[in-house]
């Protein structure tokens, strides 16, 4: 007889726990940044619980979904985490988050610093109750530059840390990233400045403020490339670093479809030129050193392209392969999702499971729960916090948790 299925709506327990077992979090997030650096958590082993507002995360309606409340977005963003649905401004949900957050070894939150002290949830007043807990805040300025409390998106982000002139440039015009860019880099900070702050405490005992602000984190990111000449005082040019901004940088149309080839040496270019029929420029001293190679970066990249039209994807992808030459055809989204794995999920059915990007051979990273729904967890987790049955069914009348 064939082993039976596991029950959907038990965790999966696997066999050796992630590094971060043990560890609890408190997630006050909302919408990208925050949900995806404590899905990086929750993946590792964490144990997280997201409080999530009575009217539910905008995470769960971007894009449609199997079942109300749960988009495509929040079955992968909102896994590995138990949920709890509370409503902060009055004062039974307030003290219930805060029972939570003693209970808790890190609490992250975008909520900016005006709201959370109103609320009794900044640092001063959560470190009374636990002293060695790590706080992570993140939101779109930091508390230095006098406008943390000033809303921000991942657009205005994009524009104000010189993404948006990247694309300029290049193109003539600023842009966006037709990502959300500057929530992912920051959430993946946020997740940077957790882990370190959990190793010194593992280390001295001694919990930590932290802060990410997602314009310092999306600047910093940015600038690792196009500080470029402009890095020294005094610069010696432009910011942008000219082989990334030229327009003649993209994927390549073959007879059928579209690849991306980047010869990176004199040997790589010699042989695409060949198979061009493009002799005369074998001993091009544009294509002799890196150095004029980057300085004629797009003068090569179009000839590049020129040779590249003659040519099938597939046939591209095979002379790639056997001469060395860095080369990948263009995927489309589509593509990728069908290549992810199906689970079940025990409420929305049937999903793809976007996998954990890291691989560890002694704590590996595991999906133990699906994506909750709203509320799912309430009375599971308050309980755990010492709540007594009277006590949430009191808060559940007065409408500090929804029916």
């Amino acid at each position: 007889m064939p082993p039976a299925a596991p029950d959907p709506l038990e965790p999966v327990i696997p066999a050796r726990p992630g590094p971060l077992a043990g560890i609890r979090v408190l997630d006050l997030t909302s919408v990208i940044m925050g949900p995806y650096a404590t899905q990086a958590l929750g993946d590792l082993g964490a144990d997280v619980i997201c409080v999530e507002a009575v009217t539910g995360d905008t995470n769960r309606i971007m894009g449609p979904g199997p079942v109300p409340g749960m988009s495509g977005v929040a079955l992968n963003l909102l896994r590995n985490k138990r949920n709890v649905c509370l409503d902060l401004k009055q004062s039974a949900g307030r003290d219930a988050c805060l029972r939570l957050i003693a209970s808790c070894d890190v609490f992250v939150t975008n909520l900016r610093p005006g709201p959370l002290r109103r609320l009794g949830l900044d640092h001063a007043s959560v470190s009374l109750l636990r002293p060695d807990i790590v706080m992570c805040q993140a939101y779109g300025w930091s508390a230095a530059s006098g406008e943390s409390d000033k809303p921000a998106y991942d657009d205005v982000i994009q524009a104000v840390s010189g993404v948006a002139h990247s694309f300029e440039l290049r193109d003539g015009v600023p842009a966006m990233a037709p990502f959300l860019v500057a929530d992912k880099v920051a959430g993946l900070t946020l997740t940077q400045a957790i882990l370190a702050a959990l190793f010194h405490r593992e280390r001295t005992g001694e919990g930590q403020f932290v802060e990410v602000a997602m314009v310092d984190a999306l600047a910093s990111f940015n600038l690792v490339e196009h500080g470029c000449a402009a890095v020294p005082e005094p610069a010696l040019g432009p910011a942008g670093y000219p082989r990334i901004v030229t327009p003649d940088r993209r994927p390549f149309r073959t007879t059928d479809g579209w690849i991306a080839v980047l010869p990176y040496s004199t040997s790589n270019y010699q042989d695409v030129f060949r198979e061009g029929g493009r002799d005369d420029l074998l001993d091009d001293v544009r294509i002799r050193s890196a150095r004029s190679r980057m300085a004629h970066a797009g003068e090569l990249y179009a000839i590049v392209a020129e040779v590249v039209a003659l040519r099938s994807t597939s046939f591209w992808v095979r002379f790639c392969e056997d001469h060395d030459i860095p080369a990948g055809a263009v995927r489309t989204l589509d593509e990728l999702v069908r290549e992810l794995p199906v689970v079940e999920h025990p409420t929305a059915g049937a999903y793809h499971e976007v996998p954990a990007p890291w691989h560890f051979s002694a704590t590996p990273a595991s999906v133990r729960r699906p994506a909750p729904m709203l509320g799912e967890h309430t009375r599971e987790v308050l309980l755990e916090a010492g709540l007594s049955d009277a006590e949430i069914d009191a808060m559940v009348a007065s409408g500090a948790i929804p029916v």
